[in-house]
């Protein structure tokens, strides 16, 4: 594992004009997705992980410091994948607040967890003032339009001293681990998702996870958005030269 205190600062990624031509209509895209697909994100997400994201989400929260007594607010909790390891973590499912924009996702998520959830955008928390003491986001960030109005929202929400960990998978920089990675994640796995849920919306699904995070923000800019967003001893833990883990304090 790599940690790296990068500061430069990149131009953010043009959109993907084949999915929406302006930021206004990034948030209603993923929400028509997602709506659209929520019963098919669980076994469409084993099989891109291999079996490896509840371990890899588990060990990030504990490595941020996440422990029994903490209130938590998920950002864009989904069905619940990452929401439900901090369950596994700290153990009560009332200090767990899930908030996402699709309803259909929100649903799934209720069923399999009964947490307390708020349909909601990551730009605007519905949420009052300091009353978490982690922010978290799973593998969402490429889907918001504006970074620091999302960095600002989670500051917002957080104690003094709390903690913001988005876990994200952005453009590979080795020439390898791009090639391999087009391959596996921008070819296979959607044509083994269609063939396994025999649902086109599948293949469609996991078409347009690649192509954001192709297009994703790089880490630099992640990182400043954090630092400008008042987020402090901010971090970026990258493993396999794909998987991103982001950490910032509220100071």
């Amino acid at each position: 594992m790599a940690t790296r205190h990068e500061r430069s600062v990149s131009p953010p990624p043009a959109l993907i004009t084949g999915y929406y031509a302006d930021p206004a209509a990034r948030l209603s895209h993923a929400r028509d997705l997602f709506n659209r697909t929520a019963r098919l994100y669980d076994p469409v997400n084993r099989l891109f992980s291999l079996g490896s994201g509840a371990w890899y989400r588990r060990r990030s929260l504990r490595q941020a410091g996440l422990r029994p007594g903490f209130r938590v607010v998920d950002v864009a909790v989904g069905t619940g994948l990452l929401a439900h390891e901090v369950l596994a973590l700290t153990g009560d499912r009332r200090a767990i607040i899930g908030i996402d924009v699709s309803e259909a996702m929100l649903a799934v998520a209720q069923k399999n967890l009964r947490i307390p959830l708020v349909q909601g955008a990551a730009e605007a928390l519905p949420l009052a003032d300091d009353i978490a003491d982690f922010v978290t986001m799973g593998y969402a960030l490429r889907h918001v339009a504006d970074l620091v109005a999302t960095f600002r929202e989670a500051r917002r929400v957080l104690r003094p001293k709390g903690t913001l960990l988005l876990l994200e998978i952005s453009t590979p920089r080795r020439w390898l681990t791009r090639i391999l990675a087009s391959g596996y994640i921008g070819s296979l796995v959607p044509l083994l998702s269609r063939l396994m849920t025999r649902d086109p919306r599948a293949r469609a699904l996991l078409r347009y996870h690649w192509e954001t995070i192709m297009s994703s923000a790089p880490p630099e800019t992640i990182m400043q958005a954090m630092h400008d967003s008042g987020f402090r001893d901010v971090e970026c833990r990258t493993e396999l030269d794909l998987f991103r883990c982001y950490i910032g304090r509220k100071a």
